[in-house]
């Protein structure tokens, strides 16, 4: 089936990483094995919870403003709206934070579904909602990130997962993904061998 859009998780993916999660959790009280900070904020009391979403203000806040993109970011973004392939956003950060990234790197996205939206990822609502806004099906669909999550909601909702191989954690999770990439250019030519097995004439 012909890849029609591709929906990128942002921190880590279209910008080079910069959280440490573990201090984090520490400065938010939590164990290092509270898991998702997200999830473990859903737990706490309201002033707690206060004082936790100051804390992931301040470090979202300083990853906005020391972003770097990935290599290979600008170009891939560049090559896949010269073929018009839809661009989307799915982040368990926020959108304005999305589009602060976007207006600090000259970078377009058709479309951003963030936290507020709904369910975060690994739930597939992310996923299908901005099909549903691309006028795309799933299956027609490639979910990249670099963590387990992006991987976990593509499936869930009948996507293919691409997973970039940007950090030492990122092998372990390579048995969820369709495809593995160590740099976003690295898209292209799956795309391109996808199309080519939907469209055997264009070849």
């Amino acid at each position: 089936m012909t890849i029609k859009a591709i929906i990128f998780d942002l921190d880590g993916t279209i910008t080079k990483p910069f959280f440490d999660f573990d201090a984090i959790r520490r400065q938010m009280g939590l164990s290092e094995k509270a898991g998702p900070i997200l999830e473990a904020m859903r737990k706490m009391d309201p002033e707690q919870r206060r004082r936790a979403e100051k804390i992931l203000h301040f470090h979202e806040q300083q990853a906005v403003q020391q972003s770097s993109l990935n290599n290979g970011a600008r170009q891939t973004l560049k090559a896949l709206r010269a073929a018009n392939i839809h661009i989307g956003i799915l982040t368990r950060n926020t959108r304005d934070n999305a589009l602060a990234i976007a207006q600090k790197h000259g970078l377009e996205f058709d479309a951003t579904v963030d936290r507020k939206d709904g369910p975060v990822k690994p739930d597939a609502f992310g996923v299908l909602r901005i099909c549903r806004q691309f006028g795309t099906s799933p299956q027609q669909t490639l979910v990249v990130g670099d963590y387990l999550f992006d991987l976990l909601c593509a499936k869930a909702a009948g996507a293919m997962a691409v997973l970039l191989k940007n950090h030492k954690e990122a092998e372990q999770f390579a048995q969820y993904a369709d495809f593995t990439i160590d740099s976003l250019e690295q898209l292209l030519p799956i795309i391109q061998e996808k199309n080519n097995e939907a469209n055997p004439s264009n070849k």
